[in-house]
């Protein structure tokens, strides 16, 4: 078994999940479930199926972020995972949705930060470890800091 560690390409401020789902079905699934979810949200999906004809399936509503997201399934190479990229919202705004989809195992992320996967690969397919999801925490946050993050979730219009 080889450990490989595949770097997610995005632009910084980018939001996007990672997750493992079971079967074609998939693609059709999350796409159904992002628009009746957030009508408004621009999507790029992608799966990497794990049997038959072994392909990165896809499909979206925003052609930048379908092949985004092709690229990087493509990179990854690891069966029957998906990634979607969004812009016009968070992943807070699908992830109870995409997380409900019947296909859906695990969402191993959804951050806007820069990620790397941590992938094991054997003579018979890849498969994902796990993520590096940032930076290693600095330290405990402060009285300053406690306000700042405060007025930054009320700026976003998540809290009042």
């Amino acid at each position: 078994m080889e450990i490989k560690i595949v770097k997610i390409e995005k632009p910084e401020e980018m939001n996007f999940i990672l997750g493992q789902s079971h079967f074609i079905k998939t693609v059709e699934d999350i796409h159904e479930t992002i628009v009746t979810t957030a009508p408004n949200l621009k999507f790029g999906l992608a799966f990497c199926e794990s049997s038959g004809p072994a392909l990165v399936r896809y499909s979206g509503n925003a052609e930048h972020l379908i092949e985004l997201a092709k690229k990087n399934a493509l990179n990854l190479s690891a069966g029957h995972s998906f990634i979607i990229f969004i812009e016009n919202g968070f992943p807070i705004n699908i992830l109870n949705a995409i997380k409900n989809v019947p296909e859906v195992c695990r969402i191993f992320c959804a951050t806007a930060n820069p990620v790397e996967v941590i992938i094991a690969e054997t003579d018979t397919g890849r498969g994902i470890l796990g993520v590096i999801d940032g930076v290693k925490t600095r330290g405990i946050e402060s009285e300053d800091d406690i306000k700042k993050r405060k007025e930054f979730l009320r700026k976003i219009g998540y809290k009042f």
